[in-house]
Order: C-alpha cells, then sequence, then structure tokens
C-alpha cells in the first residue's frame, strides 16, 4: 500500500517521460493507452444499430437487462451532451441543483401517484419498514422543497434543474439505452405566479430545447402529445424521426408541419348528414368460425370498411366496450382520457364472454347489458348497411344502421390515425412514421402544488397555488439516437459537437521515425490549441487503425503516411468518402476551425 507522499512521487517520475504526460492531464489520449475494448462481431443481445454500435465501440457494456455501465469514450460523449445541456439551461436562467433519488413513499401519497404510477415504479424498504421510491421523476419532491422555501411573489418565477440518473422498472427493457431501467435525464421544474407566467416558461424550455437538439446534431421535431402519468395540460415531445426504429409512431404532416404522436394524433373529420333509417332492423346470418374481420369480411364478401370492431376493456374496475371501424385500431391512451382514467387494458376471454354471452370474435353493441358502456369512434357513426358481431357464437349482424340501431352510446374519437387521413389542419395526406423521443415539456398547471398546497401570497396578500412545468430531456436517449442517425456500415459518425474526440492523428508507420515524429509534433500542438485528440501509436497494420477510427467515429482523421516526405499528410472527414492530401503546415488550421465553428 502507497504510504502518504509516495502517489505524487510515482507523478513526478512520470513526468520525466515527456510522452506521457498526456495519461494524466488534457483532452487527449494515445490509442495504447485507451480502454475502449471494440467488438468486430455484433453481439447476439443487441437489437438495434445503435445498441450495436455503442457495444461494438467500446462505448457500453450491460450489467444486467436496462443497465449500463458507460467506459470512457461513452461517457466523454454523455459528458459533452450534458455540457450543452448546462450552457443552454444557464443561459435561460434556470439554476442547477440535486435531487435525491430515494423519496419517500410519504410524498407520492399526498398527489395519490404511489399507486397510480404502477408496477414500472421501483421501491423500496428501509430497516424501519419505511416505504421510498427510486426517483422515475421529481415533481412531488421539488414541490416539497419549493413549498417550504417560496412564499412571496416576489420570490416567482423560478425555474430549477438536475442532471441526474432516473430509475423505472420496465416490463421489457430493450433497445439498448432507448429502454433501460436506469437512465440519465434532465428535469427542470417552473414555478409561475400565473398560467401567462406558464406560457412563458413553456416557450422558454421550448426554444431552449429546439437549440440543444440542434447542437447535438438532432432533428428533434416537437410533436403534440399526451401528458400520461405526469399529468397537466399542454404538451410536446421532441422526437428524433427514425425509418428503421422508433418507440412511438409520428403523424405528421409535411404541408403544413402538423406533427402529433399518435397517441394524440387526429385527423380532419367531417361528419356526413344524420341519416336515421327508421324502418328495419339488423338480421342474423350465421358465421361458423369466423372470428376476425377478414374472416367476416370474406365469408359475407364485403369490405372490411363496412365491419365494426368491437373490443372490451377494463377501465379502472369496470368493462367497457370500444367500437372502431373493421380496418381501424382503438387508440387506448384516448379512450382512457375520454372515460377519464389513467389506463385502459384488454379484457381477457372469460370477461369478453361475461359482458357480451358470446366468445371473442362475435361481440357486438347490439342489445348489450345497460350497465356496459359503450364508447363508439365517430367513424363508425358514418357507416351505412355495415356488419357486427350478434354476442351469440358463430353470428353477426348485417344491415346494421349505427344512428337507428346504437341508441345509448357514447360518440368520441378513439381511434388511431393512419397514414393518408386527412391533416386536422390543411386535409393534407398525414405520413406516420416511427420516432425516438428524446424530451418532453409540460404544463403541468396546479396538479401538484394543490394537492401538496404549495402556495404562495400575491399582491394582495391572498393565498394562490403556484403554477408549474416540466420540462424533461433523456440525455442517455439522446446519445443513442444521435447513433440511429450518424452511423454508417463502418460505424458511428459523431457530430463534432459531441465527439468523445476531435481528431484521430494515425501514423501508417509506428516504426518509420518521420511519420512517428510528425505525428507526435501534430498530436502535441492540438493539444496545445486544446483540440481533443487521439494518437494512434499502436504498432498495427493501417486498416486495422482506420477500421478502430471509422468504428468509434472521430469526426476528423489524419493520416501520416509516405507523402509525409513532400510536406503532405491526409486529411479526411468522417462523413465524407474521399481524403485529401493537406499541406502539412495548414492542416492544424484547417482542424481548428471545423472544431470550433462546431463549438
Amino acid at each position: 500500500m502507497l504510504q502518504r507522499g509516495q502517489a505524487s512521487n510515482y507523478r513526478f517520475e512520470c513526468n520525466k517521460d515527456k510522452l506521457s504526460r498526456d495519461r494524466f492531464w488534457g483532452d487527449n489520449m494515445r490509442m495504447s493507452q485507451l480502454y475502449a475494448p471494440t467488438l468486430r462481431e455484433v453481439p447476439a443481445e443487441a437489437e438495434i444499430v445503435s445498441h450495436q454500435l455503442l457495444l461494438r465501440a467500446g462505448l457500453v457494456r450491460r450489467i444486467s437487462a436496462g443497465i449500463y455501465t458507460y467506459l470512457p469514450l461513452g461517457y466523454r460523449t454523455l459528458r459533452k451532451i450534458m455540457d450543452i445541456i448546462r450552457e443552454e439551461m444557464d443561459k435561460t436562467g434556470a439554476q442547477e441543483l440535486m435531487l435525491p433519488v430515494i423519496q419517500p413513499a410519504e410524498l407520492w401519497h399526498e398527489t395519490g401517484r404511489w399507486f397510480d404510477y404502477g408496477d414500472e415504479m421501483m421501491k423500496v424498504v428501509d430497516r424501519h419498514g419505511r416505504y421510498f421510491a427510486l426517483g422515475p421523476t421529481h415533481e412531488e419532491v421539488i414541490t416539497d422543497l419549493v413549498r417550504s422555501e417560496i412564499n412571496s411573489y416576489r420570490q416567482l418565477p423560478v425555474v430549477m434543474y438536475q442532471i441526474q440518473n432516473k430509475y423505472r422498472d420496465e416490463i421489457r427493457p430493450r433497445f439498448g439505452l432507448l429502454r433501460g431501467r436506469e437512465f440519465v435525464m434532465k428535469d427542470a421544474y417552473s414555478f409561475d405566479r400565473d398560467y401567462d407566467g406558464l406560457d412563458c416558461s413553456y416557450r422558454t424550455m421550448y426554444e431552449a430545447y429546439q437549440r440543444i437538439f440542434a447542437r447535438c446534431g438532432l432533428d428533434a421535431r416537437p410533436v403534440e402529445a399526451d401528458s400520461g402519468a405526469i399529468g397537466g395540460t399542454d404538451t410536446h415531445e421532441f422526437m428524433v424521426i427514425c425509418d428503421d426504429v422508433g418507440e412511438a409512431d409520428i403523424a405528421h404532416c409535411d404541408n403544413c408541419g402538423y406533427a402529433a404522436n399518435v397517441e394524440k394524433a387526429i385527423s380532419a373529420f367531417t361528419p356526413g348528414p344524420k341519416v336515421v333509417v327508421e324502418e328495419g332492423s339488423p338480421r342474423v346470418v350465421d358465421t361458423p368460425e369466423k372470428r376476425t374481420i377478414t374472416e367476416v369480411a370474406d365469408f359475407l364478401s364485403v369490405p372490411v370498411t363496412h365491419l365494426i370492431k368491437a373490443l372490451v376493456y377494463i377501465a379502472g374496475d369496470r368493462p367497457v366496450m370500444a367500437v372502431v371501424r373493421g380496418d381501424h385500431e382503438v387508440n387506448e391512451v384516448k379512450l382512457a382520457r375520454h372515460l377519464e382514467v389513467l389506463e385502459v387494458e384488454l379484457a381477457d376471454s372469460s370477461v369478453v364472454e361475461q359482458v357480451t354471452g358470446a366468445p371473442v370474435g362475435f361481440g357486438g353493441p347490439i342489445n348489450l347489458p345497460e350497465e356496459i358502456p359503450v364508447i363508439v369512434d365517430r367513424e363508425v357513426m358514418e357507416l351505412r348497411d355495415a356488419v357486427c358481431g350478434a354476442n351469440s357464437l358463430d353470428q353477426h349482424y348485417v344491415g346494421v344502421e349505427p344512428w337507428r340501431d346504437f341508441p345509448q352510446v357514447e360518440v368520441a374519437d378513439i381511434r388511431m390515425v393512419t397514414a393518408g387521413d386527412p391533416c386536422p389542419k390543411c386535409n393534407a395526406p398525414l405520413s406516420v412514421a416511427p420516432g425516438i423521443e428524446v424530451g418532453q415539456v409540460f404544463k403541468l398547471g396546479t396538479k401538484y402544488s394543490q394537492a401538496m398546497n404549495a402556495t404562495y401570497l400575491d399582491e394582495s396578500g391572498k393565498e394562490q397555488p403556484l403554477v408549474m412545468g416540466c420540462y424533461g430531456i433523456g440525455v442517455s436517449r439522446t446519445l443513442a439516437a444521435v447513433i440511429e442517425k450518424h452511423h454508417d456500415d463502418d460505424g458511428i459518425i459523431w457530430p463534432v459537437s459531441i465527439a468523445p474526440y476531435h481528431v484521430i492523428v494515425v501514423p501508417v508507420n509506428w516504426k518509420d521515425a518521420e511519420q512517428k515524429t510528425t505525428a507526435e509534433e501534430l498530436y502535441q500542438r492540438m493539444q496545445e490549441l486544446g483540440i481533443e485528440v487521439i494518437l494512434d501509436d499502436r504498432d498495427e497494420r493501417p486498416g486495422v487503425k482506420f477500421k478502430d477510427a471509422d468504428l468509434i467515429g472521430i469526426p476528423i482523421r489524419i493520416v501520416v503516411g509516405r507523402s509525409v516526405k513532400d510536406g503532405k499528410v491526409e486529411f479526411k472527414l468522417r462523413w465524407e468518402e474521399k481524403a485529401e492530401l493537406v499541406e502539412l503546415s495548414a492542416v492544424i488550421d484547417k482542424v481548428s476551425e471545423i472544431v470550433h465553428t462546431a463549438r
């Protein structure tokens, strides 16, 4: 074991070797010393490109499902994203603090979310039997802090933020850093006197988010979204559209710019004339063993658009029936919001048979028990001569006229929009594409302040609830999203602003004295200019060095080879196919301009 004083002596001894100084100071590194265990093969556990490259490039390693260790390269990039976030947050006047990860259950009981949040909340019990949550979010904690410290309108507005690990017990962690059980998040909270103040804070954060993601090299599109378990009124998600992967589908209009998460998205709807067919009644027909929409449509030789799909859900503690057109899907979020519950769950077959009197596939809204609420999508009510289940095994109704045959139902927009639906703002066709959520902003209003009695005294001395906003960025998700958008077959293509290092200097032959000396001089000069640089000092074949540089994704590569005899080096940007020969005397200025422009 080292005795006091020995550590400094060891450092002094190392400093005798000039070339080893960068082992201790500065944003520089030698490839022979870099801990970046790259992989040539795609790991079997990796489902998507970002997950594959995070592992192959030696940025992260999995310790358990949804839980990762950040290796040096990965953590450098993560820190750079954090630095960009801090710079933009600080510009807005937001103040950074650090809230506790472990949160007492009592605070969550005040807002009623201890049970509402569901099984995703990780809970622990201390030795005294007290329950705590590993923070999935911090609305309760920040509100508790502010209610004890802010009591006058003179102290408002205030915005505070933190960058911290969050914990959620995902039922199926997947996609690497995109859906984990431990993740890094920036969350900010604004407190205002009134809703005009909240609007101002919201807009400020909204614009800051646009700058943050642009600086990280992402085109993050703000889309209308559902507020989910956090609650509140208006909310926007910042989504990165990806053709290959995404957690949610985004409906967007290329004509007018409308964009919304499909959970929230609507389409234009112009109801036709209310045609009530007074005469006649639906007729029962046999449909033996025809359960699915497609099977019934084929058997009866009718288009699926004339079929009516009826699904039984559990909402709270009661069954309900949701009814949509045969070619549409129920939007469970819209359904839950209409029913004023947090979520709905598809009923199992036994409940379906108990409610409808028939097996799954034969239920319908006609002659259903009166105590079962029936919510019918508005477009179903436009159908004429339709088909629906008859609540009897192997039987369906034909000749169904919804305005005549569904007398006691609730009509609402409860369907999922699809590609080609008319935009609600301009009627142009909507597109639907998968997206990765990297941030979200919420207008919470007084949801938490009223529940937790967080108030202030206004100018007249009257007590008023604080008006809150909440603003989150998935820091680790942003890192993964960047890789999803910036890569090729050879590896990652980092934007200069968040690359773990700006430049890699690659001498083709480390044993060649002139190449080695030139590479060392470039390396040292760039360090002095504050350029983050790696020197590949390994005695490896050039192809191995080039493959590692491309896999890791260093933005600028300078190759010192035979042309150094003519005073030139090879200069290549990671995102360009071809390299160019640059005068040795000019290469530093070329690098410096690119790096400092990106900052």
